[in-house]
């Protein structure tokens, strides 16, 4: 059986996010070990379905593109990312746990960008890192787990490349804020596809993308395998289709907090 359908960028989110807590170092981490789930809008719906508690999606961030424009959350508007211990909430800030992960123990990160190598791109707007600077070396030198949902609307030509022209100190003007781009060839990333393929044992493919009317974002996608397969994935996408979109925070770009100028002249 083949079948075909469209998921809208909070399907997506809410399918990847599935997925995530479905692979098996995850619920190995969930019951013997520690979890960390940095910010961003996807790894927001990550939370959801590991806690079954509904999360604030658009505050539970740090940078975020919104308005037409690269922007962070106002730290007062925040929720800090969470650490699950067992499948607990850990008292723990995310910097104090990335200190003591082990090898079992899972970081889940969003991205901003993806190739189609598989090279995920995290925007930088921290002059020395952000989060995926000071976890990554971590996580590396330790064999810990890495596991980075990224939609297909995310899709660059070339990471490594975008990565060479970008650097918050490079930029003469701008609008919005100065980025970097760090390229991530570590761990494992998780995009609409492999979702899919993890959900069901079917054969996946993305074949448009793009849309409007509230379908900006959106992806095209084929499941082909045998019949019970393909249905069971057809009931999981019914079950998701009406994700409301996330939001957007209401403020002014001068309430941000931060660097950046909507039109620099």
């Amino acid at each position: 059986m083949k079948a075909v359908f469209t998921l809208t960028s909070s399907e997506s989110k809410r399918l990847l996010a599935k997925a995530v807590a479905l692979l098996p170092e995850v619920q190995n981490a969930m019951q013997n070990g520690m979890i960390i789930i940095g910010g961003g809008t996807t790894n927001a719906f990550v939370l959801e379905e590991l806690t079954g508690e509904k999360v604030d999606k658009v505050r539970y961030t740090a940078g975020v593109i919104t308005r037409g424009r690269q922007c962070v959350t106002p730290e007062k508007e925040r929720i800090a990312p969470v650490v699950l211990v067992k499948g607990e909430k850990s008292p723990m800030s995310w910097a104090e746990a990335v200190e003591k992960m082990e090898a079992g123990d899972v970081f889940i990160k969003g991205g901003n960008a993806i190739d189609n190598a598989g090279v995920v791109g995290v925007l930088l707007a921290n002059p020395v890192g952000g989060t995926i600077g000071k976890a990554l070396p971590i996580i590396v030198a330790r064999g810990s787990h890495l596991i980075m949902p990224v939609g297909l609307e995310k899709m660059i030509p070339d990471v490594n490349l975008a990565a060479n022209v970008s650097g918050i100190k490079t930029f003469d003007k701008a609008i919005g804020m100065r980025v970097g781009l760090m390229p991530v060839t570590y761990g494992l990333p998780l995009t609409e596809i492999e979702a899919l393929e993890i959900l069901a044992d079917i054969d996946a493919y993305c074949i448009s993308a793009g849309g409007v009317g509230g379908s900006e974002g959106s992806v095209v996608m084929v499941v082909e395998g045998e019949d019970q397969e393909v249905e069971k994935i057809m009931e999981l996408v019914k079950g998701i289709k009406g994700e409301p979109p996330v939001g957007a925070l209401k403020q002014k770009c001068s309430e941000c907090g931060a660097q950046c100028s909507i039109m620099e002249k």
